[in-house]
């Protein structure tokens, strides 16, 4: 892995899908003119619904979104998370991240693995799979840094995926993601934290800003942990732009001092990635 620059693009996102792209462009333009990597947060172009997913949706091979959003990693010359949209496929709707190169090819898609289905009586009651249906890829990209793996919000608590994709050669991995009030102060920085510490990655989660007037209120506090589980940069509430150096030499740092892939016991188990 190179060192690079990343910027995760903290913004509020509304009813208005044209005015949500919109912005979008605006933080990529912005965040490009220092960064090599740009991510943008969960379900970007639409509220964090589940009954207006269908209304928003789009194919991906004529996504007004998608074509909007490649166009400005182009043109700013980045390679770019496009954080999440529902994505339309015949009669399925995913929650899919594109990733896209500097030049706005499309170079992988993440449909997100783990569907969030929670009930916290007195709190809060959502459920993704009454609309979306779950992917089936673990997702690695290659880029001119390095490899980059990229998940969705509820999958980094499963540590399986985090571990496959570093298994696969990611040195750094990138959440898209929208906790929420119950869920974000209790375990957005922990989970960020130890996910990135247990395979001593760079990992990096990006929120909506938080809206109190929305429906499902996102927790915002993007972040980006080092591979020694620290956080190093962490963005409050608000729209915002948060910038990171990646260094190449702090992974390798932390995996000589501390040689927990290498240690791993695989006479007695191992994980495996059924194709």
């Amino acid at each position: 892995m190179n060192d690079f620059q990343i910027a995760l693009c903290q913004m509020k996102v509304g009813l208005d899908k044209t005015q949500n792209v919109k912005k979008a462009v605006k933080f990529i333009r912005k965040a490009g003119e220092k960064a090599d990597l740009v991510v943008l947060p969960e379900m970007f172009n639409c509220p964090y619904q589940t009954d207006q997913f269908p209304s928003y949706a789009e194919g991906a091979d004529e996504s007004p979104t998608l074509k909007a959003v490649s166009r400005a990693a182009r043109d700013t010359e980045v390679y770019l998370v496009a954080g999440s949209i529902p994505e339309r496929d015949q009669d399925h709707i995913y929650n899919t991240s594109f990733i896209y190169n500097p030049t706005g090819e499309l170079i992988g898609r993440h449909r997100k693995l783990h569907l969030f289905d929670i009930d916290v009586p007195g709190q809060i009651q959502f459920k993704e799979s009454e609309t979306l249906t779950p992917g089936d890829q673990v997702t690695v990209v290659d880029t001119d840094f390095g490899k980059l793996g990229v998940a969705i919000c509820y999958d980094i608590r499963f540590p399986e995926l985090a571990r496959l994709m570093t298994l696969q050669g990611a040195q750094l991995l990138v959440f898209p993601g929208a906790f929420n009030l119950t869920t974000g102060p209790a375990h957005w920085e922990i989970l960020s934290r130890t996910r990135a510490l247990d395979n001593q990655v760079y990992l990096a989660t990006c929120s909506p800003a938080r809206d109190e007037k929305a429906s499902y209120v996102a927790y915002g506090h993007s972040l980006v942990a080092d591979p020694w589980g620290e956080v190093i940069f962490q963005a409050g509430i608000g729209e915002e732009i948060l910038y990171a150096s990646i260094k190449a030499s702090r992974v390798d740092e932390i995996r000589q001092e501390l040689p927990l892939l290498k240690n791993r016991r695989r006479d007695l188990y191992t994980l495996d990635l059924k194709k």
